[in-house]
């Protein structure tokens, strides 16, 4: 499927969205969408590995058959025809596929219920639901569908008006994408496209769960790039990736899209909250990122509550190549005295509470590894502010850790019109300097949200990739000049977007007023003079 084909199969499935929500929430919405599409690719990529398993004995019953056996899908009838294969068969599924969905839990089970407006869709979603979270597979699936309430009084005051609703969205969901030949990615990218739209459509509650996509393409694109020397190109394997504050997990996919498919040894996102937690897992299998090849951490990054990143053995630290992060801008924490002790904030100080923002970084850059790369989105108040940030700003720079400020224009997100930054920190820096972006004035205007173009992201990796210095646009700082500031970072101190005024000179102006009047009292003569000879002298 191509780019194109891909836009227009989310955006048809963003009109059925827009059109069934009525006065539901997006965000309410969102959930029971994007389930039901994930059900969806999940039972598609089951049926293909159950194809493959049973080959010839795999049942292609025509469509006017199955109606007259009563059965919905294919695998419904060999697995009544064969009742004393089931058990062998599910274990080479759970071996070969990695999971296992009952026939009447399959998606095409589901439509054909919906289609007929049978009453008991609604019972079968939950209970299939269910079965996938706690016996599909092991951990992957479970809490998946967690935040879906079928019985919500949003899709209806009684059972039979909520399950004429459920029927009515899985049945144009099934028509919408019948129109597409879908692969992995392209549902994927759908579901990617739904995200966008469901943001753009919740308000202050988008900034949980999603960063725009080219804000996402320029962090993944910087930390793709050599860590020692990025002018030689990209990386040829990340063992580690890891997004502390993952939302739906766009940017780990976005640094998978940079590296290929076999760029990356392993996946690692962190999400507090569950339902945005429940997203980035359904985003990574329809990426068909296989369950083996990312770990997604309900918990708390400040509190550090993943077991993983608490090894205090050195030899067995975790420590990723590139990590890339956009956390909650200036949360307000309750840091304890305890948590000065904290490994993590133990030799810079704790962010004071008023703004977690450099805690956030420092909780990433601590599992940072010596050769690796970290971008994070921070508002600029991290670049300036005084007291403690400063001291923690202070000493990241001592230390040569912060490798390049990048500043983008405002209104990008759809949380928030404040312009924000990209750090880029890294352990191995070589320079001496920092370097200085300033992209505020590159973007094309949009009614709500401005947007960076192709050209502006290519600009902004190209620039950091080869150091450039760029009138009005970009410069490499040295720390003599950082340390004159008093560790100020603000952006439009080092590259000015303001144009230079021509210096006026006085006297040739002057010169040019002279000639201008002497111009004006020649014409004036010269009418007073046509004037009198027609006996018309007003003088």
């Amino acid at each position: 499927m191509t780019a194109i084909e891909q836009h227009k199969l989310g955006k048809v499935l963003w009109a059925i969205a827009d059109a069934l929500r009525g006065s539901m929430m997006a965000d309410d919405f969102r959930d029971y969408m994007l389930s039901f599409i994930f059900l969806r690719y999940l039972s598609e990529q089951y049926e293909e590995a159950v194809k493959k398993e049973l080959g010839s004995d795999y049942p292609e019953t025509p469509q006017d058959v199955m109606d007259k056996l009563k059965v919905n899908t294919p695998l419904q009838i060999w697995y009544e025809e064969n009742p004393d294969d089931i058990a062998e068969f599910e274990r080479q599924m759970r071996r070969k596929a990695h999971y296992v969905i009952l026939p009447k839990y399959l998606w095409g089970n589901i439509v054909e219920l919906a289609r007929t407006q049978d009453k008991e869709l609604l019972d079968t979603l939950e209970k299939g639901f269910k079965y996938i979270e706690e016996q599909s597979f092991d951990s992957s699936f479970r809490g998946l569908f967690s935040e879906i309430n079928l019985h919500s009084d949003k899709l209806g005051k009684t059972y039979e008006e909520r399950n004429t609703m459920l029927c009515k969205v899985v049945t144009e969901i099934a028509k919408g994408i019948s129109e597409f030949s879908t692969s992995t990615d392209s549902l994927g990218d759908a579901y990617e496209y739904l995200i966008g739209e469901f943001a753009a459509n919740s308000g202050q509650k988008a900034g949980e769960f999603y960063t725009p996509q080219m804000i996402s393409s320029i962090l993944s694109k910087i930390v793709s790039l050599d860590s020692q020397d990025p002018t030689t190109g990209k990386k040829t394997k990340i063992d580690r990736v890891l997004d502390f504050a993952c939302g739906s997990g766009s940017l780990l996919l976005n640094v998978r899209h940079e590296m290929g498919r076999h760029g990356i040894g392993k996946i690692y996102g962190q999400e507090k909250n569950i339902t945005t937690y429940n997203l980035a897992r359904m985003n990574m299998l329809l990426h068909g990122v296989k369950d083996t090849e990312f770990e997604i951490h309900h918990g708390d990054s400040l509190l550090n509550d993943w077991d993983i990143l608490n090894e205090m053995n050195p030899a067995k630290k975790m420590q990723f190549d590139a990590i890339v992060a956009n956390p909650p801008f200036s949360y307000r924490w309750e840091p304890t005295e305890e948590m000065g002790k904290d490994f993590r904030f133990k030799n810079y100080g704790l962010a004071p509470k008023s703004a977690a923002d450099f805690a956030f970084l420092l909780h990433g850059f601590h599992f940072l590894h010596e050769n690796g790369t970290m971008a994070i989105i921070l508002p600029h108040g991290v670049l300036f502010r005084g007291g403690k940030e400063e001291l923690i700003r202070k000493k990241l720079l001592n230390d040569g850790n912060i490798d390049a400020v990048i500043g983008l224009p405002s209104n990008l997100f759809y949380s928030t019109g404040i312009p924000v930054c990209i750090l880029v920190l890294k352990k191995c820096k070589k320079s001496d300097d920092v370097l200085f972006i300033n992209a505020s004035e590159y973007f094309e205007k949009g009614k709500r949200q401005n947007a960076l173009r192709d050209t502006d992201v290519k600009r902004i990796v190209e620039t950091y990739q080869y150091r450039k210095d760029v009138e009005r646009y970009s410069r490499c700082v040295s720390m003599c000049e950082i340390k004159d500031n008093g560790y100020n970072l603000n952006i439009s101190r080092y590259v000015s977007t303001a144009k230079e005024e021509v210096p006026i000179d006085l006297e040739e102006v002057h010169k040019q007023l002279v000639d201008i009047d002497k111009k004006i009292e020649d014409a004036r003569n010269k009418h007073n003079a046509f004037l009198k000879e027609l006996g018309l002298d007003f003088v």
